[in-house]
């Protein structure tokens, strides 16, 4: 679990409540379910004249990975890695078919397989990096999805704020119908920025950093399995993949 995209939700959103509460108004007078529907209904409906249907389904399904934290441990991968250098430089790289079932990710699992079945190291490389490539941009696409939200809200709260307007016009004549046409007015306008500027954008650069994280620990695997088809030495391998992590947590680092 992602603890600081819940925190920065709640944050934000309890901030504005609580300081609404404080200069004297009420948490009902902001809720206003026209107004929601005009903002929210607009801007998703928007977003799927936009987007093909797939790239709709990917961006939700990424929403999971702005909530959650699904990091693989990337000083771990490099740990397995040398490991089955070792084993390779003992055995020959036959012998690692034996540990294909012990690993617990699929994209590791693969690259072991191309190894195991004979595949040459450039064409494997490219055949990973290929996957990683479309996985990117896949997933970004996605996250597109919700900076598009982010753009189309604040002009939707707009637009319902011009409808909650019309509605008081028409109703001039009765000053008793007019104080909810305003409110409906401001609060679509309210929905709108604060809809954009503290969920959707953020949640949008969220998926970005996260997508890059995951390229990242593919990337360390790629190069690592790259070295070990290679008969390259582990402990030269284990100075390669270290170069990604933070100083503080290479195995060399007190030498340093």
């Amino acid at each position: 679990m992602d603890f600081l995209t819940i925190v920065g939700i709640v944050v934000a959103l309890g901030s504005i409540l609580v300081g609404q509460m404080l200069e004297g108004g009420h948490v009902s007078s902001i809720l206003q379910l026209p107004a929601f529907m005009i903002v929210m209904g607009g801007t998703f409906g928007a977003i799927l004249v936009q987007n093909p249907m797939p790239v709709v389904l990917k961006g939700f399904a990424l929403l999971s990975l702005a909530i959650l934290d699904p990091k693989k441990d990337v000083k771990t991968l490099i740990g397995q890695i040398v490991d089955l250098a070792n084993l390779s430089r003992k055995s020959g790289l036959l012998a690692l078919e034996g540990k294909i079932k012990d690993l617990q990710d699929p994209f590791f699992r693969k690259g072991v397989q191309l190894i195991v079945d004979g595949t040459e190291p450039k064409i494997m490389q490219d055949i990973l990096e290929t996957e990683v490539e479309h996985h990117e941009e896949e997933a970004t696409n996605g996250a597109k999805i919700w900076e598009a939200a982010g753009g189309y809200a604040p002009t939707v709260g707009i637009l319902g704020a011009v409808l909650g307007l019309i509605h008081v016009m028409e109703n001039l004549a009765d000053p008793s119908k007019l104080g909810a046409g305003i409110a409906t007015a401001f609060v679509a306008t309210i929905y709108g920025v604060g809809a954009a500027n503290l969920l959707f954008l953020p949640i949008a650069n969220k998926i970005k950093l996260k997508v890059k994280r995951q390229s990242m620990e593919q990337n360390v695997v790629i190069k690592g399995l790259v070295s070990l088809a290679q008969g390259e030495n582990p402990r030269i391998i284990q100075e390669k993949l270290e170069s990604y992590l933070p100083h503080g947590d290479r195995s060399h680092a007190e030498k340093g």
